[in-house]
């Protein structure tokens, strides 16, 4: 009886230290994520930037950008970022590096204000297109967004025989 008190300490202790590890471990797969995106953008020739593998799908260079945007809009929409560069889903007049960059500069971005963040923010409740969701559902979908994508362009660079770069899990 004498040690309840303290197992009682410990036990209500326990989810305040799991959810402090959510933020780093997404952090830690964000930079991975974005290491492997890099390495795809990387991977594909920039005279084959405007591919795209039918007529109602984006151009490779054009998913990197929407990809880019949509970090730049979830991050400072709803954990209270500024936008990077402003850019739009279309601008094929960038260079492959220029690309690239602006991407890079997304992901550090979307770190940046993540660092910032407490992670008591992330069961706050906010107002999304598809119906209230929390702060850490949009976490997830800045991730799943990524990976999306990232899977359209893998098959974009093996359609023109280009192999892919090695999976980067965690």
């Amino acid at each position: 009886m004498k040690d309840l008190p303290f197992i009682l300490i410990v036990l209500f202790m326990i989810p305040l230290q799991s959810q402090d590890l959510v933020i780093p471990a997404f952090l830690e797969k964000w930079e991975n994520s974005k290491s492997y995106l890099v390495a795809v953008a990387e991977a594909m020739p920039p005279e084959k930037y405007d591919f795209k593998p039918t007529e109602r799908q984006k151009g490779f260079q054009d998913q990197l950008l929407h990809i880019k945007s949509n970090m730049d809009w979830l991050s400072s929409t709803y954990f209270g970022g500024q936008l990077t560069e402003k850019n739009s889903d279309n601008n094929s007049k960038l260079t492959k590096e220029e690309t690239i960059s602006l991407l890079v500069k997304g992901f550090d971005g979307v770190s940046a204000i993540l660092k910032n963040t407490p992670s008591d923010d992330l069961s706050e409740k906010v107002e999304f297109f598809a119906g209230e969701k929390t702060k850490l559902q949009i976490l997830n979908l800045l991730q799943d967004h990524v990976t999306h994508h990232r899977g359209q362009l893998i098959v974009y660079l093996n359609l023109n025989n280009i192999e892919p770069p090695k999976y980067v899990g965690w």
